[in-house]
């Protein structure tokens, strides 16, 4: 009833593919992958200490939706890798850590700054063309 989302990056991006479509019922996907385990701070399952993040949640519900069921989990702890924030801050550069996402079956680097919070209503309204 617990388990861990590790958010990784373009340096783990064959790992990331190969433990996707690989059953750990038939590998053991951290030897394989040569992927380090690492103690979670609050659940019994391991994080992956390459990962930048690694989100630690707790099951609260299961949902039989037929063809599978959906999980739903209170998150209960976020690891970040210090490497990735700024020093003068204290923040998390997520386009440093080369974050990469899942896309119609392709994967893709995250991190151009396309706007800031707010930036719709500030200044006149306007939408810009």
């Amino acid at each position: 009833m617990e388990f861990i989302i590790n958010l990784t990056n373009s340096k783990l991006a064959y790992a990331t593919d190969w433990c996707g479509v690989r059953s750990g019922k038939q590998y053991d996907k951290f030897k394989e992958m040569k992927l380090t385990p690492a103690e979670a701070q609050l659940v019994s399952c391991p994080i992956i200490e390459e990962s930048p993040l690694s989100i630690e949640c707790k099951v609260t519900q299961i949902v039989e939706l037929g063809s599978h069921d959906m999980f739903i989990a209170e998150v209960v702890a976020v690891n970040a890798d210090e490497s990735h924030f700024d020093k003068n801050t204290d923040e998390f550069q997520l386009a440093n850590a080369e974050m990469m996402c899942y896309l119609h079956g392709k994967y893709y680097n995250v991190g151009k700054k396309i706007g800031k919070f707010g930036y719709a209503v500030q200044g006149t309204g306007k939408k810009k063309k």
